[in-house]
Parts: structure tokens; sequence; C-alpha cells
């Protein structure tokens, strides 16, 4: 039988076949279960065969609703999910397992899907360092501000994404960062599962043309040893070219001169012009 405490419960993030034995066992014998969207978390515990009283817990949810899901968990086992993966990571929920840890609660992690993990394994971007820094930032100033700082920093950069702005996104990268290596996961688990991969600017033309859907994990590739200094050379050498040929022409000159891709060229050429 399943203790007193609090259960923290990964959640399929698309494939509902990604729910485990385990997390299935505990959600059975929970008393109550945390949740940011009833109406979501409603939905799988039907699939799943379960009727759990459920309490809304998100961001905006008061320290009277944290203090009681407290004194529950103190008596009854109590499970904390999210909509979609494993709970806290990116989403609300850490004051809650802060909280019953000073107070000698239990807490106890049920793993299971992630959409961070699940996309770093699919881009083919290095893994044995990675930075998480949650969703990309929604304007213009901010964004450049985030890549400004990150941009040192010797590790792929992992980034949750909405569709709406993903474009933006992928040209203020390929304004900062135009030869990173930039991969774009999408509908992760599901039908149409996808991981793209290229410099920004070529996802950025890609994604314009053909819009993306579902949730979104952004990544972009830890920096190269001369990264500052083959830009700069980069630009040197557009701007020569630039006083005496079209942009399109410049790109495909140093494209075929020095093994480099014509189409982030001729980006960064338009934007020195």
């Amino acid at each position: 039988m399943t203790e007193p405490g609090l259960y923290i419960v990964a959640t399929p993030i698309g494939n509902l076949g990604d729910l485990t034995a385990r997390a299935l066992a505990v959600l059975g014998e929970c008393s109550a279960v945390a949740c940011e969207d009833t109406r979501v978390t409603g939905k799988l515990l039907h699939h799943a065969g379960l009727k759990k009283r459920l309490i809304r817990y998100d961001d905006h949810a008061d320290e009277a609703v944290r203090e009681r899901l407290l004194a529950m968990a103190a008596e009854q086992p109590v499970a904390l999910v999210s909509d979609a993966g494993t709970p806290l990571i990116s989403d609300p929920g850490y004051r809650l397992v802060r909280d019953a840890r000073n107070r000698g609660i239990a807490v106890t992690s049920i793993p299971g899907p992630s959409a961070l993990i699940v996309a770093l394994t699919l881009s083919g971007l290095p893994t044995d360092r990675f930075l998480f820094a949650g969703f990309f930032p929604a304007k213009e100033k901010a964004r450049a501000e985030t890549l400004a700082d990150l941009a040192p920093i010797k590790a792929t950069l992992v980034f949750y994404e909405t569709a709406p702005r993903l474009v933006a996104s992928l040209d203020a990268i390929a304004e900062a960062l135009p030869m990173r290596e930039v991969a774009v996961a999408r509908e992760l688990t599901k039908k149409f599962e996808e991981c793209r991969t290229g410099v920004a600017s070529e996802l950025s033309a890609h994604y314009a043309d053909t819009p993306a859907r579902g949730e979104i994990v952004l990544m972009i590739g830890p920096p190269n040893e001369d990264e500052g200094k083959v830009d700069l050379d980069i630009d040197a050498l557009l701007r020569a070219e630039l006083a005496d040929h079209k942009p399109s022409q410049a790109a495909a000159r140093l494209a075929k001169a020095h093994g480099l891709d014509r189409k982030t060229l001729y980006a960064r050429a338009m934007e020195l012009k």
C-alpha cells in the first residue's frame, strides 16, 4: 500500500502508452491528484480507468491551496502531476516540494517522460553538457539579451517554445549565432514527431513556408572554440565581396570558396548590406 506523502508523477507528453506501470499504480492509490488543468488530467485518468479527486495547483494557486495539499500529504498519499511530462520542469510545484520536505513529509518522484530529454536524445547535438533555460523569451529585446548571456556557455542550450513564436525566435538566433547548429523538435512521441536540424536561418525559412504545430523544444549547439574569430572573418569577407557583388552572388562565391552554407551567408550578407 502506498504510504502517506507527496508523489511527483510523470505523465505522457503525447503517447498515452508512455504512462508507466508504477505511475499508474501510484495514481490508483492516491487520495487526491494536484494538477495544472483538471480537464487534461481528468482525460488521462479516464483513459487509465481511474476516478480521483482533482485539485487545481498552478502558478496562480494561493498559499491556502498549498497548505491544504500539505495537510493531506501528511496523512495520505497525494500525487502531483503536470499537463504533460515530468512535473516541476518549467512547471509549478517546487514550492510545494520544498515545503513538504521542510515539514518532514515524504517526497517521492515517479520518473517518466520529459520533452526536454526526449528532444535532446533525438537532436544529434552534444548531450554531455546542456543547459535548460525554460521558455524562450517572447519579446525581441529579451531574446537578444538571453542569447548574449548564454552564448559563451560551452553546452547545448535547450528552450521550450510555442509554434506561433518559432520563426521569430529562429530569426533572433540567426542574427546572434548565425553559424551555430540548431535543432527543432516537435510533436514528440506523437504520430507526426519531427526533429529538424540546421543553422537557424535555414530552419526559419522552412518554418516560414511550413508553419509548425504543437509544442516545441528548441536547441542550440555549443560554441566552437574559435567561433568568435570565424564570425569576424566571415563578416570581413562578406563586406569585401559586397563591394562588387550582389548579396546572392557574394554568398555563392564565399560558399564555394570556403565550403560554407550559402543560405546562412546570404542571410548575413543581407544584414550587413
